[in-house]
């Protein structure tokens, strides 16, 4: 019998699971992965339940018609984190069915600068008995583990004194190069994947390729700053997002075109479908994440419901200004190793009013950057302390509001 859970624990749980979903499905597609593929499907099963009984709860509570006015937005939530999870679905079917991936995108998109894996612990192996703390992954092999399935119990964002055991599946992101490292230690095999061949010539297909992977890296980045938006209080971020939307409308409509032109060059054409399923389920993820900011740029203020859920995921939000004479001014995204530091990745750059998304690892830190980054709670401070933000922790852990943030300003 499972324990009665809050509206709060459930859209917790679906959040992250949706996520997890997300990063999953598209690893599947680059490693051509059915494993990878079933567990996108396992977690489909629990964010369904998840969202049911939440429903069934939300009704419950609905008393009068404020209580309903106020859980609008809670269950507006639900409906978005539901389309993520079955957008993501779709893009795990594109391996299970075979649809078809050219091997084009799939070198494309496994050698990215990071990749998201799963590993077991198999018999013999070095890691069980132990503690993430202790094992200290990310320096060894510069791979983070973001979820763990034990059996059928899953641990979302798992913390330092987590410990191993044998059996258990980890799914862990980083550059590509720790995976091999990580299932070493795990008692695998390493796969040794062979570096992408060279192509003199970029053809249609390349073209179409891609336009495939700028819609995976926008719709990631419209779901980061979509929670961010609602966390933050930030309408400035609501607006991008739906800039990131409109942005990928186009990309679909110029793949398209790319797709025809390179079908006439291929012996197979029908090895094009699963691009365009894949290109489909990755807008539609886009779609999600900019309803989602409806609740902020309609409805006013989220339910505290929402606001809470969102600051105790297992992933946080921060934001961090950068100051004259930090660590972090006037350097490179690789040489500072966020990631590596402080377990946050990312997610934008906030530079003269205008946002850059998934910056390169080659963009340099300027003084005065906004950096919006997601990652453990523990990394936050840091990330603030490598920026030389000093200003105190929020009453909602490291962010600040944008009212906050004006009033800072005035002084």
């Amino acid at each position: 019998m499972r324990n009665r859970r809050t509206i709060k624990d459930m859209l917790v749980e679906a959040k992250d699971a949706a996520e997890l979903m997300v990063d999953l499905a598209y690893a599947a597609v680059f490693f051509g992965d059915d494993a990878l593929a079933r567990e996108v499907l396992r977690l489909e099963d629990i964010v369904d339940e998840l969202l049911v009984e939440l429903r069934a709860v939300c009704m419950i509570a609905a008393r009068t018609r404020e209580d309903a006015d106020q859980l609008a937005g809670v269950l507006s939530m639900a409906v978005s984190i539901e389309g993520i999870a079955d957008a993501a679905e779709d893009i795990a079917r594109v391996v299970l069915k075979d649809l078809g991936v050219p091997p084009e995108l799939r070198d494309d998109l496994r050698h990215a600068t990071e990749v998201t894996a799963r590993v077991k612990i198999r018999e013999e192996n070095q890691l069980e008995s132990a503690s993430l703390r202790e094992l200290e992954l990310p320096a060894r092999t510069g791979m983070w583990v973001i979820a763990v399935r034990r059996d059928v119990d899953w641990l979302y964002g798992p913390g330092p004194d987590d410990v191993l055991r044998e059996g258990d599946v980890l799914f862990l992101q980083g550059p590509k190069d720790g995976v091999d490292h990580v299932r070493a230690l795990a008692g695998g095999v390493p796969r040794e994947l062979p570096p992408p061949p060279e192509r003199a010539k970029l053809t249609n297909l390349d073209r179409a390729v891609d336009l495939v992977v700028e819609l995976k890296n926008a719709s990631e980045v419209a779901v980061g700053l979509a929670y961010s938006a609602i966390l933050l209080q930030d309408r400035s971020l609501a607006t991008e997002v739906s800039v990131i939307e409109d942005a990928s409308d186009e990309l679909y409509h110029q793949l398209e075109g790319w797709v025809l032109r390179a079908a006439v060059e291929l012996e197979d054409p029908d090895e094009l479908r699963g691009m365009l399923h894949l290109a489909s389920a990755s807008e539609r993820i886009v779609d999600a994440a900019q309803s989602m900011t409806r609740v902020i740029e309609d409805e006013g203020p989220p339910h505290p419901i929402i606001a809470a859920a969102l600051a105790e995921a297992d992933e946080i939000v921060a934001d961090a200004e950068v100051a004259a004479g930090s660590a972090a001014a006037d350097r490179t995204l690789k040489e500072l190793q966020f990631h590596t530091q402080t377990g946050m990745e990312v997610l934008a750059i906030q530079q003269n009013g205008r946002w850059t998304y998934r910056p390169k690892r080659g963009r340099t830190v300027q003084v005065g950057d906004r950096l919006l980054a997601i990652g453990p709670e523990e990394g936050a401070p840091r990330l603030r302390e490598l920026c030389g933000d000093a200003r105190p922790e929020g009453d909602e852990g490291w962010v600040t509001t944008e009212e906050e943030r004006e009033h800072d300003e005035r002084g």
